[in-house]
């Protein structure tokens, strides 16, 4: 990535960022240690960045199966119609299910693709009835059961 290229960032911002994604709570002195920056400059860095929307949240990463919700659900959905009130109800009651994770509105064969975590696959058709069978502007939706979770991580590629 040619670091130029973002704009507003500086070299310490990605490395802070870097940092970050890596543990939030390093705390800023050991960042600043780490990139010859003071403390107080790390922290007001993060702040631009915080209030600049860089950083959109500072969260725990949970591991669904420890906390009782070990199957997770990969969801291709289809529309009947895309006029925008209706992808937008959609969008909205997509966003607002609780075990629905990640939710993305695409391109291709599906109109949207959801990442779902569940306790059962009762659940799941619970969630299913909930969410597509009641809609009727969802055409047809497609699941896809994670049998390993190779790789589960939110991090972006900053440098």
């Amino acid at each position: 990535m040619d670091r130029q290229a973002v704009p507003g960032l500086d070299e310490f911002d990605l490395k802070i960022l870097a940092v970050l994604q890596r543990d939030n709570t390093t705390p800023q002195r050991e960042i600043g240690e780490a990139i010859s920056l003071s403390a107080p400059a790390v922290q007001r860095r993060i702040k631009r960045m915080e209030e600049g929307g860089v950083i959109s949240a500072n969260v725990a990463v949970i591991d669904p199966e420890k906390v009782g919700r070990p199957i997770t659900v990969i969801v291709e959905i289809a529309v009947e119609s895309e006029r925008v009130d209706l992808l937008d109800a959609a969008k909205a009651s997509f966003a607002a299910a609780p075990e629905v994770q990640q939710c993305y509105y695409v391109t291709g064969e599906a109109d949207f693709v959801l990442v779902v975590t569940v306790a059962s696959m009762a659940e799941y058709e619970a969630l299913t009835r909930r969410l597509f069978f009641a809609n009727p502007n969802i055409r047809r939706f497609r699941t896809l059961v994670a049998m390993d979770r190779v790789k589960a991580e939110l991090t972006v590629p900053v440098g």
